[in-house]
């Protein structure tokens, strides 16, 4: 029998449908997150440390990311029955960094079969054969991908930086801006660069409210409320 191929999902495309078993119910992805941002990210096993320092965070921070109209939603290849009973050791017996009884309410996705994973492209067989990677996809509004992360087994997350795309993808849709390095909200921004020899002249001579560093690199305010105005839901 021909061994089935996969196709790794890229930026701008549409996320890879598929329907799963959770340990919050049935899910259809990403059909039933339409209309809300979706970070769908994978870990390599259940009752293992890293994983577990990682859950307890995206669990504790889920509001937050809640707030910003994003949805999460995990997955292992490991069975239901282990999702559950890990889940259950997390909130009634693990304390970390202050964070205690703490319960992971967003659903968890069985994928013993691996079709998810590697339809994903979360199996890295340099790294392993079996487990899958620590991938995260941001996934918009529209069901399309627009962030692709992937750490090694070896290395959690950046949660700070995991919600620091999540806004910074937001603003740049709702404020026709590109974000320069480092970027945090209050941060200046940046704009289009000029499409003319009239633009690029009218902004170094200093006619537009930015700054320009040279006619291809100009830079203007664009304040922390506003943004956060903007995207947070409270």
């Amino acid at each position: 029998m021909e061994e089935k191929t996969y196709a790794m999902p890229r930026i701008g495309d549409k996320a890879p449908e598929f329907k799963a078993v959770t340990t919050q119910g049935d899910i259809n992805f990403p059909g039933d997150y339409k209309g809300s941002w979706v970070i769908l990210f994978s870990h390599p096993a259940d009752f293992t440390p890293v994983c577990t320092s990682e859950f307890m965070t995206f669990a504790s921070m889920e509001k937050k990311f809640n707030e910003a109209n994003c949805k999460l939603v995990g997955l292992s290849v490991d069975g239901l029955y282990s999702h559950i009973a890990w889940l259950r050791t997390i909130k009634e017996k693990i304390e970390y960094k202050g964070m205690k009884n703490v319960e992971v309410t967003f659903p968890l996705i069985e994928d013993i079969t691996m079709e998810v994973a590697k339809t994903y492209g979360m199996l890295q067989p340099g790294e392993s054969s079996t487990k899958a990677v620590r991938a995260v996809f941001f996934i918009d509004p529209k069901g399309i991908i627009r962030t692709i992360i992937y750490y090694p087994l070896s290395l959690g997350r950046n949660f700070d930086e995991l919600y620091r795309v999540l806004i910074g993808l937001q603003t740049a849709d709702a404020f026709g801006v590109a974000l320069p390095a480092d970027w945090r909200p209050g941060d200046d921004v940046i704009v289009p660069t000029a499409g003319s020899c009239g633009v690029a002249k009218s902004r170094m001579e200093g006619k537009e409210d930015m700054k320009c560093y040279d006619w291809f690199f100009c830079t203007k305010k664009l304040d922390k409320e506003k943004v956060l105005g903007t995207i947070l839901k409270k």
